[in-house]
């Protein structure tokens, strides 16, 4: 069979056939002077050049348009296969293919002669390219002996007898595999290591997420955190809820930015650092003033945003300051969206700013959601445009606050795949009513007069627990700790003074203010000291305490006891 007609178009047969004319060239003798012929130029005269004394009698740098191709198929490495017709009829197999795949009768069709190729999923790529006349390439396709080959399909014109064109010349296609086995494996390992990469910071980071919410008296709040998909590598995404006693309640969310292990750890010390600093009962923006410095401590080069809020139900608002993260949205219970936007300072580790706490109203049926940029930011619009949509979703989001997480996500396309990781802090004030609106009372009393008000203070404080009908134990227990906490502040504290009364369906809350900023602490009274009891005692009696500095100046002092479930 003549293969000279379609040997141009082979895959690599001018470049082998170059290599060795320039290996005939360089080992032919020459006279003094003599100056070798490029390897692109031929004799002008039309005459052969003689092989080298000794040489085997192949062609010379003149005869690579005569070079036989079968030749040259035989003995290149990769798989060499030659159909023709529309039923794809064998012409030739080369001994590579041989080799792997077994003998193939010439004549017989690809369907039943070439098992493999229909098992590859190749015939329909020949039927493309035998209509087409255009080249196919297919990477990487592993047959069943184990091997992986990337296979190019190329039209070509086969002579069926003889070298004259017409009717005896048949389309056909040439099937060159290249054995890619050890690439294939390569890539597999690697995969495989990224796939465990992947896992290890996915657990690393949803150990270091919450792994059960607080659950504060005044709101009802659940999260969400979905992982980017296969393609992508985690981030640094985190939330957390954190009680700080005396009914208030910290909400925090942040990004790290970045990707992988490194993000999710420091993920990870800037979380266990905020819940450190929020014990210490800070304002927002003193807390991401602590945390600025930190971040820029653990990595220079690593940068995080952050919200922290803290929700008071005596204010009914949302205390909030921000490091260069997305806005708070709020719905009241009109259904109206309220968007914290100010202030917002840069994000956390970048140092030299000083950040400042705004407010947001968070009154009963009010819904809040914090959110990290993977649930808004597309690759194909503004940011902008997704918090638009967000809006949006949280307008006609209603339900529990797992049921709005789960909305919110949906309505925002977020799918398994998606390309970035998501985190969703809900949180609601639930408007109550009836029997559910008895469990939760406040009560205040200023206090006035200087000395004589340690009296009616103890008075009020007697009558308000006793029409919360308690015990007779947390009863004289309450009136106990205001006595003591009141005292407190006529003694050390300057006007103005409040008394305030909270009761929740899990607790009692007992909070004394007043225009001192002087925190309090407990000591242990020597026996011939007359003061210094007084917290001491509180801190005996009550399941908790604590005191903090009030955004106005001043500080508030408080202590709870747990109702009987």
């Amino acid at each position: 069979m003549n293969f000279t007609r379609w040997s141009a178009r082979l895959p690599g047969t001018q470049r082998r056939a170059a290599a060795r004319t320039e290996q005939a060239i360089a080992t032919a003798p020459r006279g003094d002077g003599s100056v070798p012929a490029a390897r692109a130029e031929r004799p002008t005269d039309g005459a052969e050049t003689a092989p080298p004394d000794g040489a085997a009698g192949g062609p010379g740098p003149g005869g690579i348009d005569e070079l036989p191709v079968r030749e040259v198929l035989d003995r290149i490495p990769a798989l060499v296969a030659l159909v023709h017709g529309t039923d794809h009829r064998i012409a030739y197999v080369n001994d590579a293919y041989v080799a792997a795949f077994g003998p193939r009768p010439v004549g017989e069709t690809a369907r039943v002669a070439l098992p493999e190729l229909e098992e590859l999923g190749l015939l329909p790529l020949l039927d493309q390219v035998l209509r087409s006349a255009k080249p196919r390439t297919v990477k990487s396709r592993k047959a069943s002996s184990g091997r992986s080959y990337t296979f190019t399909c190329t039209p070509v014109t086969v002579p069926l007898g003889g070298s004259t064109a017409g009717p005896e010349e048949s389309g056909g296609v040439l099937v060159f595999a290249a054995d890619v086995t050890d690439h294939a494996e390569a890539a597999e390992r690697l995969r495989t290591s990224e796939r465990a990469q992947r896992e290890t910071a996915v657990t690393l980071q949803k150990s270091l997420l919450p792994q059960e919410l607080e659950q504060p008296d005044d709101l009802r709040i659940a999260a969400t955190y979905q992982p980017g998909g296969t393609e992508a590598a985690v981030g640094g995404d985190w939330y957390d809820v954190i009680t700080l006693g005396g009914g208030r309640t910290a909400l925090v969310i942040g990004d790290v930015m970045g990707r992988g292990v490194r993000a999710a750890a420091v993920m990870g010390q800037l979380r266990t650092a905020v819940r450190a600093y929020a014990r210490l009962d800070l304002p927002p923006h003193e807390v991401l003033q602590l945390l600025d410095g930190l971040a820029a401590e653990i990595d220079a080069s690593q940068i995080a945003t952050c919200v922290y809020a803290v929700h008071d139900p005596n204010e009914g608002s949302l205390v909030y300051a921000s490091a260069g993260h997305l806005p708070i949205l709020v719905r009241d219970e009109n259904g109206t969206i309220h968007k914290a936007e100010e202030p917002t300072g840069p994000p956390l580790g970048t140092g030299g700013w000083l950040h400042t706490s705004g407010s947001v109203p968070l009154g009963p049926g009010s819904t809040a959601v914090l959110y990290t940029d993977g649930l808004v930011e597309r690759r194909s619009e503004d940011i902008d445009e997704g918090v638009a949509s967000l809006e949006r979703a949280l307008a006609g989001a209603t339900g529990t606050p797992q049921v709005v997480c789960d909305r919110l996500i949906r309505a925002l396309g977020v799918t398994a795949d998606h390309d970035d990781d998501v985190a969703v802090l809900v949180l609601q004030h639930p408007a109550r009513a009836g029997s559910d609106a008895e469990l939760f009372r406040n009560a205040a009393l200023e206090l006035l007069g200087g000395v004589e008000a340690a009296p009616r203070a103890r008075a009020f404080a007697t009558g308000v627990l006793a029409s919360w009908r308690f015990s007779p134990e947390l009863h004289d227990l309450g009136v106990l700790a205001a006595s003591e906490l009141v005292a407190n502040s006529l003694q050390h504290g300057t006007p103005p003074m409040r008394l305030r009364l909270r009761r929740t369906d899990r607790r009692l809350i007992i909070e004394v203010t007043d225009g001192d900023d002087h925190l309090p602490r407990r000591r242990r009274a020597e026996p011939a000291d007359e003061a210094g009891r007084g917290i001491a005692i509180v801190a005996t009696i009550a399941s908790n305490w604590g005191s903090r500095r009030t955004p106005g100046g001043g500080k508030a002092v408080w202590c709870e006891f747990a109702l009987p479930k």
